[in-house]
């Protein structure tokens, strides 16, 4: 394969390269895990604050449906106007040619990652993925990772439902795959691709699971193989955003000696 090395295709993971193929992989080994804020706020002056704070120590920010809902791109624009890239994570499911327009729209917005729930099906995931592919060549800019979720961890899942449908996103031509820690190891294991792997649900040892049923601490999700790894209430909760954000990022740092 042939490796890509213009500033566009090394943008998709930081300074790293970027393999091409049928769904864009990124050479996993050469990246190390990445800590996302999912900026699940009210406001986007709440964003903005959480931004001006932790922004470069966090790059990438994920915007979900609570804060997208109430102020669209606005948000997105606010985040690159910083320099920060984004995670948008409104988990399209819905009829091909509807998923197939919406990621259009999010790669003419410059985002760095988006989500899809796989459970849409294959001819929904394959029309995403050619319509992201075509999009980002006519508007000649970087195409987004397409990330597919398995089952959400908020929910008790089997790993053989998570695997199979991981399997199925991947040989759609997905980049990879959200997933809880649980999974993660066992998905490295049984799928050769070279793929990404995106766990939510990240907590510190002591903190409360709130909602979600699947959690893990940084340390757990390096380990099982995970790249991304988005955490949202420690830090908006925290009473010093930032110091609760070093402290992550320095159990990230002891992973990597």
């Amino acid at each position: 394969m042939q490796r890509l090395n213009s500033p566009a295709q090394l943008k998709a993971c930081g300074t790293h390269p970027v393999l091409p193929g049928a769904a864009g992989f990124r050479q996993r080994k050469a990246c190390a895990a990445q800590l996302v804020l999912a900026l699940d706020v009210d406001t986007i002056g709440e964003a903005k604050r959480l931004l001006d704070s932790l922004y470069p120590k966090i790059r990438v920010f994920k915007v979900g449906s609570h804060l997208f809902t109430a102020y669209g791109p606005k948000v997105i624009e606010m985040l690159h106007k910083k320099g920060a890239e984004v995670f948008l994570d409104l988990k399209y499911f819905d009829i091909p040619n509807t998923v197939a327009k919406a990621v259009a729209s999010a790669v003419r917005q410059k985002v760095k990652m988006l989500t899809l729930h796989i459970s849409g099906g294959k001819e929904m995931l394959e029309a995403a993925v050619a319509s992201a592919r075509q999009q980002a060549k006519d508007a000649k800019v970087t195409r987004p990772l397409l990330i597919g979720v398995t089952i959400l961890t908020s929910k008790e899942a089997k790993t053989e439902e998570v695997l199979a449908l991981a399997k199925t996103g991947i040989d759609c031509g997905l980049d990879g795959v959200v997933c809880s820690v649980s999974e993660a190891a066992v998905l490295r294991r049984k799928i050769k691709n070279n793929f990404i792997i995106v766990t939510p649900g990240i907590r510190l040892n002591d903190c409360v699971q709130d909602d979600q049923k699947r959690i893990a601490s940084v340390s757990q999700a390096v380990k099982a193989g995970s790249d991304f790894l988005v955490i949202g209430r420690p830090i908006l909760k925290a009473d010093n955003p930032l110091a609760k954000t070093e402290e992550l990022l320095g159990d990230l740092s002891r992973l990597r000696r």
